[in-house]
């Protein structure tokens, strides 16, 4: 039987024996809206395939309203897990039986693991970034000071929740709504005490000094997506003595990376952090290493 780009949720709703007829049968999955873009079917299946495990990977559409109803029928359909992208990250987190406390910090799921009916949430955001900046830059957060642009909700929390856990040199939560992360920030201050964390916005006047005794700036947003995106901070502001990390991954340079190269700094875009994000994923579904050279291997070469 030949797969589809993705499937819809009314698919998987109405007739949720379809999935058990593939060979191998669809057993994992990505969740989200849209879909179609998700990279991660490809070097999963890679993974699957290296490791001998007769499972496929597939997308499924769904939208907010069906999302939960979606995520409850998975255990009857045969499912052992699932990853979660925009926008439901934090549905998830209030529709599994039990998360984790990171996932609970991070104030989302995007990995579901499914043991005997219930659903079991993690997070594999902050912990991805982390291994993709080891793997990109040879360098630990925890020995630099961090800037994180777009903190306020997603994928930025988690990043700061986890920069916190490991107890970077000094945080810095940048976000256009500053109560976001105030109230952030509160949760956070004892993994940072004594002035290390700090919350500012972009159209501050002080930014740009906050970035200049920044290490590590990552864009936590979704501005560099679409070609028409404006410039997340001025070009000016990035310099050569910085790391650059963009978690966005188009299939063109963002103007913040082209800002970093131009300006001397090293920069990486958000692909290691999706192999990373999975390969963790992987490991929660099976209890294993993942094979990461196998999965690195298969997702770039689709570029």
């Amino acid at each position: 039987m030949q797969m589809p780009e993705f499937f819809s949720a009314d698919e998987l709703l109405g007739n949720p024996a379809r999935f058990a007829k593939f060979a191998p049968p669809i057993r994992l999955a990505v969740l989200g809206d849209p879909v179609a873009h998700s990279r991660s079917p490809g070097f999963q299946n890679a993974a699957l395939s290296a490791c001998g495990i007769s499972t496929t990977y597939a997308r499924i559409h769904v939208t907010a309203d069906r999302f939960e109803k979606l995520i409850r029928s998975l255990p009857a359909a045969g499912f052992i897990g699932a990853n979660i992208t925009i926008p439901h990250k934090a549905s998830a987190l209030e529709a599994v039986d039990t998360a984790d406390a990171y996932s609970r910090l991070s104030g989302s799921v995007n990995t579901l693991v499914i043991d005997q009916g219930k659903l079991h949430g993690f997070n594999t955001d902050g912990p991805g970034l982390s291994r993709a900046v080891q793997d990109e830059f040879g360098v630990h957060w925890k020995d630099l000071r961090v800037a994180i642009l777009g903190a306020g909700g997603g994928a930025g929390r988690a990043i700061a929740a986890q920069c916190a856990i490991d107890r970077c040199q000094r945080l810095i939560l940048v976000n256009r709504t500053p109560e976001k992360c105030v109230s952030l920030a509160k949760e956070l201050e004892t993994f940072l005490p004594g002035g290390r964390l700090r919350v500012a916005t972009f159209d501050t006047s002080d930014l740009e000094q906050e970035l200049e005794h920044t290490d590590l700036i990552i864009n936590a947003t979704s501005l560099g997506m679409k070609p028409g995106d404006p410039r997340i901070i001025p070009a000016s502001w990035v310099t050569s003595h910085q790391l650059v990390f963009d978690t966005v991954y188009s299939g063109r340079k963002s103007y913040l990376l082209e800002d970093a190269e131009s300006a001397g700094a090293r920069g990486a875009n958000g692909l290691s952090m999706l192999l990373h994000q999975g390969a963790l994923s992987f490991e929660h579904w099976f209890q294993r290493p993942a094979p990461l050279e196998t999965m690195r291997e298969a997702l770039f070469s689709t570029l």
